[in-house]
């Protein structure tokens, strides 16, 4: 599947700009973490990326089954669909745990995406060009800030990785800078 395919797929079941645009920071996150480490499948982590939350906008109590239902009624292949839906291992009724690197990459990553565009946000700069670790180190304490985003999904993420927390803040930080301008439109 290319990208431009999962695009009319995520834009047939989503029209919220924020999910649009979340996934658009989702797959280009994945697909620069792709180049370092599967640099072969880049689309298709950046695929995996754009559709893991197709179904979150309609059916949001029934996030990652609908979604798997969905995207098997779009002709997805299994290996994607299992991929996207993995993400919600643990939170969700979806039965994929994530497993393969890219997997584990994309559920500590869609919440982490979330924490660092909200302390961006409250930068002048409104960018994460000049965003630090260490002001996402203390976001992410402060329970109370972007309380949407799964500290404990983030800190499994990382576990599970077999990273830091400062190397996996550090490490999306520096893909979210690289897809900054492309993610916006």
């Amino acid at each position: 599947m290319t990208l431009a395919d999962a695009q009319k797929i995520l834009e047939k079941y989503n029209r919220e700009p924020f999910h649009l645009h979340h996934a658009r920071v989702v797959s280009g996150v994945m697909s620069v973490f792709a180049r370092e480490l599967d640099p072969e499948n880049a689309e298709h982590w950046a695929v995996v990326g754009l559709l893991h939350d197709v179904d979150f906008e309609r059916y949001p109590e029934r996030h990652c089954v609908m979604g798997e239902e969905l995207l098997k009624n779009e002709g997805v292949s299994e290996t994607i669909i299992r991929s996207a839906m993995s993400h919600g291992y643990g939170l969700t009724e979806t039965p994929y745990r994530p497993e393969h690197i890219m997997e584990k990459l994309l559920f500590a990553a869609d919440e982490l995406t979330g924490l660092i565009g909200a302390a961006a946000l409250m930068r002048p700069s409104r960018s994460v060009q000049d965003l630090e670790v260490s002001s996402v180190r203390k976001k992410f304490k402060d329970k109370k800030f972007a309380a949407g985003c799964s500290r404990e999904v983030i800190a499994q993420g990382a576990q599970e990785l077999g990273w830091e927390l400062d190397e996996l803040f550090s490490r999306t930080i520096l893909a979210m800078r690289e897809i900054e301008d492309a993610a916006s439109g």
